[in-house]
């Protein structure tokens, strides 16, 4: 398989090499596929279009033509930073930055993948870990109102829902691949408190009576704080439970 053209972009870590392709069953296969080799460390893989991409708990994906950055990148991260907690949120973070940047909109993060703007859906984060890691991205540019309700999907938007506006997908590709560089240059460089500082800013839910959907059931309570170490809950008795953010499937208001 051939990529239409290939990037070589100014960046540090990641995006140095971007492969193009006009149409792809998964970016995040061919990302996947590069791991034999640590080589390909920071390799991006972007497509036009995509017709079974991977979403959480095994949802497919499917964007028509120039309506969506479809993106993976491939990482072989520190082990400190190979965590799904650490690496969602540096790439949500990402994508909401990128979309201030772009609109002036305030995206927030709904935990623990997804990237809302006034509360419809408009991208989503999987990280698959294998030899490698990979970070699949998908953020909705392109597509119109009616495009949604025609799917089905009323809870889901676009910055062209948001803005009335065209972009090229490319164009916000460079973009986020540029922001996805500078927060992972700042990371492995080991500035942890900024991303996790702008991650609790951006779910937005400190100081909120909380629902955390764990495994074991749901555990209530006041979310005194937020880290990639733990959440602490403050219950009605006034004591205090302290939960590993892996444990937490969905984090919502009470």
């Amino acid at each position: 398989m051939t990529p239409r053209e290939i990037w070589t972009l100014d960046t540090r870590r990641l995006g140095r090499r971007v492969l193009v392709f006009d149409r792809l069953d998964s970016t995040s296969n061919v990302a996947a596929g590069l791991a034999e080799s640590p080589d390909n460390d920071g390799v991006a893989v972007l497509a036009d279009e995509q017709t079974s991409g991977r979403g959480q708990h095994g949802r497919t994906w499917t964007c028509p033509a120039g309506s969506s950055v479809l993106l993976s990148v491939l990482l072989f991260p520190p082990p400190e930073l190979r965590r799904p907690a650490v690496l969602t949120a540096w790439a949500a973070v990402s994508v909401c930055e990128t979309i201030a940047e772009l609109t002036g909109l305030e995206a927030r993060i709904k935990w623990p993948n997804d990237v809302l703007i006034r509360g419809r859906k408009a991208g989503g984060i999987l990280i698959e870990q294998r030899a490698g890691t990979v970070v699949g991205i998908g953020l909705n540019v392109n597509q119109g109102a009616e495009d949604f309700a025609a799917a089905g999907l009323t809870e889901a938007a676009s910055l062209a829902v948001f803005t009335g506006q065209r972009r090229d997908c490319g164009t916000v590709a460079r973009q986020l691949l540029h922001q996805l560089d500078q927060q992972y240059d700042a990371l492995c460089a080991g500035d942890r408190a900024t991303l996790e500082a702008h991650w609790k800013g951006r779910l937005g839910l400190l100081g909120q009576e909380v629902v955390a959907e764990c495994a074991d059931g749901a555990h209530r309570g006041r979310l005194r704080d937020l880290t990639w170490d733990s959440l602490e809950l403050v219950r009605t008795d006034g004591g205090s439970e302290w939960l590993r953010p892996e444990m937490v499937t969905h984090l919502l208001p009470a």
